[in-house]
């Protein structure tokens, strides 16, 4: 059998949406295709920071993280793309500017202004990286933080014409819905983490699976030769699924493994 990579998203794909659980099902295929040669990887928008529910769990071959701007294989990172620090600051500036607010997000930590947010998303976030001891607080006016990628929400005080404009060339919006923006350097997705794994280690796109089921996932979805999405899934996908698993609770992981003959 060929060594295939196979690369997953995590929140409703490998874990479930509402309790954040590997379903034991999905933890045996993964030890199975392991064992069987083939390699898998985390493919996430989250930053290293935030690999705790995964890492407890199950190991891996890798983790692709903040939306392809960190790779890491075999416990050693492979690429690192920071943005520049004068940037970051511009960022930052330009957030405040326009009324928005968010989470700067880096592999270390996640940075959130140092003071309690105006709109309750951000606030849940930031209870989130801080129970997994990664949020980091600071002056984003002042201080640039060491962020990779970043995500920012607005209402109807914020100025997003504006501030999609003030991301320039250099920074990708993806409209994640509910008035949530995932912003990403130019050139960095999940897809091009995809690509940067098969030839570093010389395995064939041919061989490549992907699982996703939101559009933070769209960019691998496209590009895997075999794009598995769950049951519940961002109808975006639709057009370049090549099959449609059950959902992750019911067991979609193994169910996709063992039908398309991974396992």
């Amino acid at each position: 059998m060929n060594r295939k990579a196979l690369f997953f998203d995590i929140d409703g794909t490998l874990l479930t949406d509402s309790t954040k659980e590997l379903p034991s099902s999905a933890a045996a295929a993964i030890r199975k295709a392991r064992a069987a040669g083939h390699v898998v990887f985390i493919n996430s928008g989250r930053t290293r920071c935030l690999m705790q529910e995964v890492e407890q769990v199950i190991e891996m071959d890798g983790y692709l993280c903040g939306c392809g701007t960190y790779i890491e294989i075999g416990g050693r990172v492979a690429l690192h793309h920071q943005i520049a620090k004068r940037r970051r600051l511009e960022l930052q500036r330009a957030i405040l500017h326009h009324r928005l607010e968010g989470i700067l997000e880096g592999v270390t930590g996640c940075y959130a202004q140092n003071k309690t947010a105006r709109m309750p998303e951000v606030e849940h976030v930031k209870a989130i990286a801080a129970a997994k001891n990664a949020l980091i607080s600071c002056e984003w006016g002042k201080t640039a933080a060491a962020f990779d990628k970043f995500c920012v929400i607005h209402d109807k005080q914020s100025d997003l014409p504006g501030f999609l404009k003030a991301l320039g060339p250099d920074i990708t919006p993806i409209d994640r819905g509910r008035r949530l923006y995932e912003c990403v350097p130019s050139g960095f997705d999940k897809a091009s983490a995809m690509q940067f794994v098969l030839k570093r280690l010389g395995i064939p796109w041919e061989e490549s699976y992907a699982f996703g089921d939101s559009t933070n996932d769209l960019a691998m979805i496209k590009y895997a030769c075999h794009s598995i999405v769950m049951g519940r899934h961002a109808e975006e996908l639709d057009p370049y699924a090549s099959f449609v698993t059950k959902n992750v609770e019911d067991d979609g992981i193994a169910y996709a493994m063992e039908t398309l003959r991974i396992i």
